[in-house]
């Protein structure tokens, strides 16, 4: 099932995907394993959580619903097999640039507010998180304020 996934969203064009691609399918994985983390991270995750979580990997790597459906499960495997996280915030950190880091976090806190509300589990996450993408606290704050603004009143 990764290979098929690992094609559908590395360059459709070739055979043999190139070690940058299968490196750019491993760093789509891991953003969406932590995507799914903090969906999960009060040990429940809602239908809103899960529809945000999907339409975000659809949106940020220009994929179909179809794919990103097939990514989020493939999150969901890698996720269950995994101990930590860090294997995951070790490839973001290696792939993406800071600014790209930010808009993880910033996806993140619009995962933990889609249902409405943020638990204490859900906030130790987005702090851990942050630590693991070395972001300084103010921009986790800042994304966090951001998410919260977009919130319906």
């Amino acid at each position: 099932m990764f290979d098929l996934i690992k094609k559908a969203i590395v360059k459709k064009d070739r055979k043999d995907p190139t070690p940058y691609e299968e490196n750019d399918s491993r760093t789509k994985t891991a953003a969406c394993v932590v995507l799914l983390e903090a969906a999960f991270a009060d040990e429940e995750c809602s239908e809103d959580e899960l529809a945000h979580v999907l339409e975000t990997i659809k949106h940020v790597f220009s994929i179909s619903s179809e794919l990103a459906e097939e990514l989020v499960e493939l999150g969901h495997q890698e996720r269950r097999r995994a101990i930590d996280i860090w294997q995951f915030t070790n490839q973001i950190n290696q792939e993406f640039t800071h600014q790209e880091k930010i808009r993880v976090m910033d996806a993140v806190w619009r995962v933990i507010y889609a249902d409405g509300n943020m638990d204490m589990h859900e906030d130790y996450f987005a702090h851990k998180l942050a630590n693991l993408l070395r972001l300084s606290h103010s921009e986790m704050i800042n994304a966090k304020l951001k998410a919260k603004e977009g919130l319906p009143e």
